[in-house]
């Protein structure tokens, strides 16, 4: 099983999704960014890392705020969500189409990658704070 992280970024009461790109698996899906992690590297590293490589800013993480196992076709995945926040840098994606602030109201409009719903859904149910 390959482990995943993902970061929930809240800047302004909205959260940052970012969408796949065309070429991806899951094109077209939402999903929280974030992505795999690398030997000896620790899931808060991972994310750090990721979205310096994704947006170019760098975030500190918090609090973990659970996991998704998810089983795709290809592979099984194990989502590790965290609570991040954005320190500094200008928002410039390099791995994604798009990227949306969305408010918990927007959330459910947009067709997320399924290992991210769990996710998705603690949001709406205010499980998750914004």
């Amino acid at each position: 099983m390959k482990s995943v992280t993902a970061a929930i970024l809240i800047k302004d009461n909205k959260i940052l999704i970012a969408k796949r790109k065309i070429n991806d698996k899951l094109a077209g899906k939402w999903e929280f960014p974030g992505g795999t992690i690398e030997d000896g590297e620790t899931p808060e590293e991972c994310l750090k890392r990721e979205m310096k490589e994704e947006f170019d800013i760098d975030v500190s993480v918090g609090d973990s705020l659970g996991e998704s196992i998810y089983h795709y076709s290809q592979e099984a995945i194990q989502l590790l969500a965290y609570r991040s926040y954005w320190k500094s840098g200008v928002m410039e994606p390099q791995a994604h189409d798009e990227y949306r602030w969305v408010t918990i109201d927007e959330i459910d409009t947009y067709d997320f990658a399924p290992a991210d719903i769990p996710f998705v859904d603690k949001i709406r149910r205010k499980e998750i704070e914004i």
